[in-house]
């Protein structure tokens, strides 16, 4: 009989459990250990979470670890055995989450949990985009043909970028310079089920997770490079090492658009003609292994470029994932934006779009930009997009962007109670508050 991807996931969970020697390594290194309130031995916090995966409970101390996981991955490196507790940390808050909830319970939370992405992501896209631009992403029927030969990879955006469509469609515009052909795929319909999964709804996960790696794997070329660093952990360390189990071997590789794009480094040289005379510094989450150094090495190589190190902490995939550490994420904004400015740097640049969304509206009131990578590169190689996005946070009031954006709600039949919703959530994802407060939001 095959295993379902449920009951593999539980069998790699157990294997690893097995082969983990409690040492606290992990515990030891992990730079969240103090903001989360993990108050005990490490041996007897790695302990724990054996516990926990095990049962779906354990001591508090594990139990807090567990869930204020960032994912920076200086665990990783710091296990001899071969073990990923990242991984381990990630099912105990599966576990954690079926031992609470009953199943009904966890499905409806990851149905409302699925429904609030895509409303949010297709609201807010359509609120910036028309139909031609959408289709390019993938966003309209058939705006994205299979084609007729096989592509040199998919290119795989995940969902929340399409929020912040323009540097999507920068990475498009630098992958066309390059003259390298892709698939693009993503968004709601192509779901990597880690929303699902947080609920401890593994089942649906597994379906949502399969029925998007199976399309992904259409391109024939076993290449896919990936934009969210959310969804490449989900699929690199989650769905395909357990597909592997049921299938007898991983349908593709999967390459983060970064570390692609150091790769091509001498194709992209080239074009990288125009000088950007800037005094930039980088906004770093190390989670994905090597993306920080690709990042570096991508701005060095734009003629005109300063890279400013603020000596800040690098912590986490990106900030969005400080759900469970406020304060800690306020404080690590706010020391950074501090330094940037006694810095005297012309733009805090990111590479990721959770930060762009969480950080944009700041440059309201500091006396430098706040940027994406994909537009340092893009304006050396004569490549532009504007920052809707930015620009309609920046408005601070929901009248105000419901106004501007009217045309292209009603282009797109958007309800427009929900997309007033969506403007909300849009300056609610404000986690440290703008330096002279919000203005009114327009009850």
């Amino acid at each position: 009989m095959t295993a379902t991807f449920e009951t593999a996931l539980a069998e790699r969970v157990e294997a690893m459990a097995d082969a983990c020697t409690r040492c606290g390594k992990c515990v030891e290194v992990c730079p969240v250990t103090g903001p989360g309130g993990v108050n005990a031995e490490p041996v007897a916090v790695i302990s724990g979470i054996i516990d926990i995966l095990r049962t779906g409970d354990g001591p508090e101390a594990s139990r807090k670890w567990a869930n204020a996981c960032v994912l920076t991955g200086e665990c990783i490196k710091a296990c001899d055995y071969g073990v990923n507790p990242r991984f381990m940390l990630g099912m105990a808050r599966v576990a954690m989450a079926r031992h609470r909830d009953e199943p009904p319970q966890r499905r409806r939370q990851g149905v409302d949990g699925f429904r609030k992405v895509a409303r949010e992501v297709t609201h807010i896209s359509q609120m910036q985009l028309g139909d031609e631009l959408l289709a390019r992403l993938g966003q309209k029927p058939g705006g994205a043909a299979e084609p007729e030969t096989p592509p040199d990879f998919v290119f795989y955006t995940g969902c929340n970028v399409l929020k912040t469509p323009h540097i999507a469609l920068l990475a498009l515009d630098i992958m066309d310079t390059l003259g390298v052909t892709y698939q693009v795929l993503g968004g709601p319909s192509h779901c990597c089920g880690v929303v699902q999964m947080r609920t401890g709804d593994v089942a649906t996960s597994g379906r949502f997770a399969e029925n998007t790696m199976d399309k992904l794997a259409r391109s024939k070329s076993g290449q896919v490079v990936s934009w969210c660093p959310s969804c490449h952990v989900q699929f690199t360390e989650t769905t395909l090492p357990t597909v592997e189990k049921t299938r007898g071997s991983k349908p593709f590789e999967m390459t983060p658009f970064m570390l692609f794009l150091r790769g091509n480094l001498d194709r992209l040289r080239p074009f990288l003609r125009k000088p950007v005379p800037m005094r930039i510094a980088l906004h770093r989450h190390p989670g994905l292994k090597g993306v920080v150094e690709a990042a570096e090495d991508i701005l060095q190589a734009v003629p005109g470029v300063e890279l400013i190190d603020l000596k800040q902490p690098a912590v986490g995939m990106m900030s969005n994932y400080f759900r469970a550490l406020p304060a800690y994420r306020r404080e690590l904004q706010k020391n950074e934006l501090d330094a940037a400015e006694r810095a005297g740097v012309d733009a805090l640049v990111a590479v990721y779009h959770a930060d762009h969304r969480e950080l944009c509206a700041h440059e309201r009131d500091y006396p430098f930009r706040i940027m994406n990578l994909l537009e340092i590169v893009g304006a050396s190689m004569g490549l532009h997009r504007d920052d809707h996005f930015k620009r309609l946070k920046m408005l601070q009031d929901v009248d105000a962007i419901a106004a501007d954006c009217q045309d292209l709600v009603a282009q797109h039949g958007l309800d427009l109670e929900t997309t007033r919703q969506a403007i909300q959530a849009m300056l609610d994802e404000q986690p440290l508050p703008l330096r002279g407060g919000s203005l009114s939001t327009g009850g």
